[in-house]
């Protein structure tokens, strides 16, 4: 069935192909791809999309030798597929299999890590200045996507990449035509002659020539002036500007186009950006008919691309949020949202079609999503601004300097906190509860379940200081009914017991108290008696007044938290009772100091020892000592 791509088990087998054989090989990686996918989902679209650019970069590049730097890394299955993993893309994000992005330990054709955006730049710029400052000739590529420049760090790369004189070449893969189209005839004649051996060789002996005399400098300014106006025609006048050879547009989904160029653009020297427009899901009708659908579809049938509906027990956490935020902006006017492109993941399309100008989306740039909402706070506004857990890292300074420090009312809604399945390390929420209980004037709030969700925003609602925080899993809540229904105000620092008992207290933060409450019931109906459960609903301010009943009450504590053991729920509870003669045991359950790989997240909070079958277990040892 893939003839010749069951052949190709590293770069070197690929290399021994004629070009005339690479637009089959192309052929066979989509529709391996697919067939892979169809069955173990993953990211799809962009990956179909980026097939000709990756045949083509280790059809000329010298892998793993030269570097090939992944931005985000949705693109790089076919990479994966070339570089020895053709049978493990069958277990693709699977425990035991390989993960879905780039990592060093997998693979010494991933030259670096990737999970988050914006990174490759100034990854592939730090491989070029490495080369050279070693004595090594290898190569430093960097494949962005035009989404992904989007991003604050990649124009920081691409500030001082450009500013250099760095052999790198940066690959933008612009799939959604937006910089700019292809121009003709005039655009293949820019790049056949840009692209030229001999043109760059007579570019380099005029300058020599001309020494540093002013007839040179007059030379410069005026072939500079004449190639930006040229430039400025196909695109790339920005690039230029800020130090870069621009090259293109070219069509990224031809091979052969993607060849000639990349092996005349190989021997150049100095910083480069090569543009090429891609289709997002080519080759493949399905995913090009519906790019965002066909992001990461789930499962589906090959054959037609009809996707397997999915059927929840309970509404998802993040439509609760959406349908909450347009419940709180038909309140008050002054209610708007904020997404660092997520709007879909989030669930605040609806808010967006409900008051589209009140909807900010400000692409991939979780520090600007941050400022931004700050200012819009200080300018009497009441924003909710949705970042994914992991993604808030980035903005980390952001909350401290612009929000925390000038006390403004901003709601930061984190999705996907805790352990969020098959995207792996680089996606676990595990840090936030960590890193924001340190910060002054910070409120961080777990919901239980999807009303204690709405409730809280509500409370967000009318808040006077923040940053207010409020972080929630990926996927299903509770099943509890929480649409019309009375929302009662949740008092930031008031926790609420679940169930009264005797000798052991479990303190628990979000999701996972329902877990530990399920955990105490099992035990109290097996042994007759069972621990006291508390949710504590709120990180910061902790509720002291339920430390202070455990002291008098009970023996021993157990802290149960969906974020690092670290610095989260465990660490407060401890620094609570360490000055106090009458401290209980305290024994915490939590994401371990180690990254979490991917897995599904059941398995994950198996192995975190967070299901109820594992908590249990721990209560019962504990009971009995």
């Amino acid at each position: 069935m893939y003839k010749g791509l069951d052949q190709i088990n590293s770069p070197k087998d690929l290399k021994k192909l004629s070009r005339k054989d690479l637009p089959k090989v192309c052929e066979d990686i989509r529709r391996y791809m697919v067939e892979c996918c169809a069955v173990n989902p993953g990211h799809l679209g962009s990956s179909l999309g980026a097939v000709e650019i990756i045949v083509g970069l280790h059809y000329v590049y010298d892998t793993p030798e030269d570097k090939i730097v992944f931005d985000v890394g949705h693109q790089a299955y076919a990479h994966k597929i070339l570089t020895g993993r053709r049978e493990a893309f069958r277990g693709n994000r699977k425990a035991g299999g390989i993960s879905g992005f780039p990592r060093r330990d997998e693979s010494p054709y991933d030259a670096f890590g990737a999970g988050h955006s914006s990174t490759s730049i100034s990854a592939a710029l730090g491989f070029a200045e490495a080369a050279r400052l070693s004595g090594q000739t290898y190569k430093s590529v960097a494949l962005i996507g035009d989404g992904a420049l989007t991003g604050g760090l990649a124009w920081e790369g691409l500030n001082n990449a450009g500013a250099s004189n760095a052999d790198i070449l940066v690959i933008l893969n612009d799939n959604d035509f937006s910089i700019d189209k292809p121009i003709g005839g005039l655009h293949d004649y820019l790049l056949k002659v840009t692209t030229s051996s001999a043109y760059n060789r007579l570019k380099r002996r005029v300058w020599t020539s001309l020494g540093e005399s002013k007839f040179r400098a007059w030379v410069q300014r005026w072939v500079i002036s004449t190639k930006s106006n040229i430039v400025r025609s196909s695109g790339g006048d920005l690039f230029e500007a800020l130090g870069f050879r621009y090259f293109g547009p070219i069509d990224g989904n031809d091979i052969d186009q993607v060849t000639t160029t990349l092996s005349k653009l190989r021997n150049l020297k100095g910083p480069r950006i090569l543009h090429c427009i891609t289709k997002k899901g080519a080759g493949y009708a399905p995913a090009e008919a519906d790019p965002t659908v066909w992001h990461a579809p789930g499962k589906f049938d090959p054959l037609t691309g009809q996707r397997q509906k999915k059927v929840y027990d309970a509404a998802r956490y993040q439509d609760v949020f959406g349908k909450t935020l347009v419940e709180l902006a038909k309140l008050d006017g002054k209610v708007v949202g904020i997404t660092p492109a997520m709007a879909s993941g989030c669930g605040m399309t609806q808010f967006q079609q409900a008051f589209p100008e009140r909807f900010f989306d400000v692409g991939i740039e979780e520090e600007h999503a941050v400022t931004f909402s700050a200012a819009l706070a200080a300018g009497g506004l009441k924003p909710f601004c949705n970042i994914y857990s992991s993604f808030s890292q980035r903005a980390y300074d952001q909350i401290i300097h612009d929000v925390a420090l000038q006390k403004l009312p901003v709601t930061l809604c984190l999705d996907r906190a805790g352990l969020v399945g098959e995207d792996g390390a680089t996606h676990q929420g595990a840090f936030d509860l960590a890193a924001f209980r340190s910060i002054p004037n910070c409120t961080v709030a777990a919901p239980r379940n999807e009303l204690e969700l709405r409730s809280m925003m509500h409370s967000a609602l009318s808040a006077k200081e923040g940053p207010y925080i409020i972080r929630y899993p990926r996927g299903t809540g509770e099943g509890v009914q929480w649409e019309d229904v009375p929302v009662e105000p949740v008092e930031p620092g008031r926790g609420v017991c679940l169930a009264k008992g005797k000798g052991l207290a479990i303190l628990a933060l979000g999701p996972v108290a329902n877990r530990a409450f399920e955990a105490a019931e099992r035990h109290r109906i097996d042994y007759w008696v069972g621990p006291s459960v508390y949710d504590m609903r709120f990180l910061k301010p902790i509720d002291t007044s339920i430390l202070e009943e455990i002291a008098n009450n009970h023996h021993a504590v157990l802290t149960i938290e969906d974020g690092a053991l670290k610095g989260g729920l465990y660490s407060a509870v401890c620094e609570f009772f360490a000055p106090r003669d009458n401290a209980p045991i305290i024994r915490g359950l939590g994401i371990p100091d180690k990254f979490i790989t991917h897995d599904t997240q059941a398995a994950q909070r198996e192995s975190c020892c967070l299901s109820t079958e594992e908590i249990f277990d721990i209560v019962r040892d504990m009971m009995k000592k």
